[in-house]
Order: C-alpha cells, then sequence, then structure tokens
C-alpha cells in the first residue's frame, strides 16, 4: 500500500513556511523552508518542505547556486519551472550583491577582496579572472570579470586588464582568479603573468597591487607572499 504524503495546506498553520514567514518574519526559516516557498508546490511522492529538504541534504547552497537546469533536472527530479525558480533566485541575490551604492565600497586591505569574491568563485567549475579597480583612495571604481577559461599567459594579455584600467581612470588593480582544483597554489603562469601585469603597471603608472588566487576556502597572494621574488 502506497504510503500517504501529507501536503503542506493539511500542516497546522504555524508550520507552513508562507504563513510562517508572515507571522514570524523571514530571519525565523530555515534554508529548506525559503527554498520551499520559491518552489511553491511538491509532487505526489514527497511534499515541497520535504523536496526541499532532499536538495539541500544533496547539495550546499554554494554548489546549488551554481547548478544550471539540465544538472537540476538530472540531479533532482524536477521540471524546468523549478529548475528555472532556483535558479533566478540565486541569480537575483549575486546581482544585489554587485548593485553599486551611492558610496563606493573602500578596499582596506587584500582580505576585503577575497571576502568580497570568495563566495562567488569558490564553487565554479572553470577558471574566472576577475579585474577590481581602485581610485586613489582604494574605493572600487568597477568589477569585471576579463576571461573564463584556463588561465594561461597567451590567453591572458596586460592590455586586457589595464584597457578597463585607463577606460575607467582607475589608480590601482587587483587581480582575482579561482582554481576548481580547490588548490590555490600559483603554477608556473600564475606568476608569469603576475610579473608582466607588474611591469606593464609600472610603465602606465597604474599601481598593480595583487594578484589573488582562490582554491576553495583557501587563498594565495602572490606579491605579498612573495611569489615574484626571483630565487
Amino acid at each position: 500500500m502506497q504510503q500517504y504524503k501529507l501536503k503542506i495546506k493539511e500542516l497546522p498553520l504555524e508550520e507552513r513556511p508562507r504563513e510562517r514567514l508572515i507571522n514570524n518574519g523571514v530571519k525565523t526559516l530555515s534554508n529548506s523552508e525559503l527554498l520551499a516557498i520559491i518552489l511553491r508546490n511538491g509532487s505526489n511522492k514527497e511534499n515541497v518542505l520535504e523536496l526541499s529538504r532532499r536538495i539541500l541534504k544533496d547539495c550546499n547552497l554554494g554548489s546549488l547556486s551554481c547548478k544550471r537546469v539540465n544538472a537540476l533536472k538530472k540531479q533532482f527530479g524536477i521540471g524546468d519551472a523549478k529548475a528555472c525558480q532556483v535558479i533566478a533566485c540565486f541569480e537575483l541575490g549575486k546581482r544585489l550583491a554587485a548593485c553599486k551604492t551611492n558610496k563606493l565600497p573602500r578596499i582596506k586591505s587584500v582580505k576585503d577582496v577575497v571576502r568580497m569574491i570568495m563566495p562567488h568563485v569558490s564553487d565554479l567549475k572553470k577558471e574566472h579572472f576577475i579585474g577590481i579597480y581602485l581610485d586613489s583612495r582604494n574605493r572600487i571604481i568597477k568589477k569585471e570579470t576579463i576571461f573564463i577559461g584556463s588561465l594561461n599567459a597567451s590567453v591572458i594579455h596586460p592590455r586586457e586588464v589595464f584597457q578597463v584600467a585607463i577606460a575607467e581612470s582607475a589608480a590601482k588593480v587587483i587581480l582575482v582568479h579561482n582554481h576548481p582544483s580547490r588548490d590555490p597554489s600559483p603554477s608556473k603562469e600564475d606568476i608569469q603573468i603576475t610579473k608582466q601585469l607588474v611591469d606593464s603597471g609600472n610603465i602606465l603608472g597604474i599601481e598593480f597591487v595583487e594578484h589573488i588566487i582562490i582554491g576553495g576556502k583557501r587563498h594565495v597572494e602572490l606579491i605579498g607572499e612573495g611569489y615574484l621574488i626571483d630565487e
């Protein structure tokens, strides 16, 4: 005999995610309850809360935020509509985080850049090469993804990095890229391109502050940790 699955509308009002949000505030909801509100309904086999718990049991928020439609459908057995709802929700969050405010954020240390970029790149499957462009008071003028793919000296050229700095009248540049292997140790190519960027910055009169590599939850600072010093 097939086991009967309790529907959300059959739960007591105080246990339903939407009603809990209205009555108690969004901060009181768990991740699975928030996801249940986004998904709206479950299936014949499980209600939306059970579906949300199953998804978050198999996949943390960081990994879930990077998945595409087909991956979500295949892994969790959901349709196009639910997969699109999940992706759209995370994309709105990323865009909100990237929104410019009237007061430009100031970078006090390299760690500020790491805290800003790490959540967005630590789980990516390809290398993303990101430029952070600063004014003379270390305020962010622009953040731009310059390249996506495997980093090497032939595809990343100082021209691509500094043309944005020139266009935005930036005084300083910080470069960040991720290692999908989750090992932030720099390769020979990483060190080579960093040396080229430092030299180009000196010629142009634009300070190249740092090249940061993020791998998982760790990072390396090529200039600050002495990787450019010849043995």
